[in-house]
């Protein structure tokens, strides 16, 4: 099979995969003038739906829709997408604070995440999903991470690192949190998958967002960063009206 029907199968699998969770593609635009960053969040419980992605600047966090309905913040509130110099994060969780934390004074991706392991909601333990574009690498274009645990035992952690040496224009891979649907969960397996990517910042994130489970999907960004003048741009989909 040739890497555009892999690629047209992989985003059939994803559309019609009801649950994958949190997820990152990390890549370049068909006219190689942008790296890629795609964020989406998904829930099933009240409290998981009641977010909006809200952007400060170069940041992105989610935040409440109705504050008199949260109930617990813990996991579910926090920086999606945050930058210092030339490196720009994304993740599902407060390991994007780790990773700009460590960066700043001069750690790195992998040294960064090793600190961290799955999150501690019993019996999911969902895995840590983060990613990594750095204009500054000359070694690597861009970085994904999982962190998981092995057969839902918490106690036994596994990173798995991918780094990518050049950018494919037109191509992204993908990493999620869930396999699908189920109880508990299933965890992401296997290496992160090819999607396709677009020009167009607000066609990608249609794109994205129409692929997206309709009754579980919540919010979606989409990072365009230019590696020769550094300058990035942000467009946000949020499910709740008038966000």
């Amino acid at each position: 099979m040739d890497l555009t029907a892999v690629v047209k199968s992989n985003m059939q699998a994803l559309r019609e995969n009801a649950y994958p969770g949190r997820g990152i593609v990390i890549g370049m635009t068909p006219d190689s003038r942008h790296y890629v960053q795609v964020y989406w969040i998904m829930g099933r419980s009240e409290n998981s739906r009641n977010r909006v992605f809200v952007r400060e600047g170069d940041l992105v966090r989610n935040a409440p829709y109705d504050e008199s309905k949260v109930k617990d913040p813990s996991l579910i509130i926090y920086n999606a997408v945050r930058s210092v110099s030339r490196c720009h994060i994304v993740s599902n969780g407060d390991q994007t604070d780790t990773l700009f934390d460590a960066l700043q004074t001069g750690g790195t991706f992998e040294s960064a995440l090793s600190t961290r392991s799955c999150e501690p909601d019993a019996p999911n333990y969902t895995a840590r999903v983060s990613g990594l574009v750095n204009l500054e690498d000359q070694v690597h274009a861009y970085k994904l991470s999982v962190i998981k645990s092995v057969d839902n035992d918490p106690d036994l952690c596994v990173r798995h690192f991918f780094d990518y040496a050049r950018a494919v224009p037109g191509l992204g891979h993908c990493i999620h949190t869930y396999a699908g649907d189920g109880s508990p969960l299933p965890c992401f397996e296997g290496e992160p998958y090819a999607v396709e990517l677009a020009d167009d910042i607000g066609a990608l994130a249609g794109r994205y967002w129409d692929i997206l489970n309709q009754d579980n999907k919540i919010s979606l960004l989409v990072k365009f960063m230019d590696p020769e003048t550094g300058a990035t741009d942000i467009e946000i989909i949020n499910k709740h009206a008038g966000q």
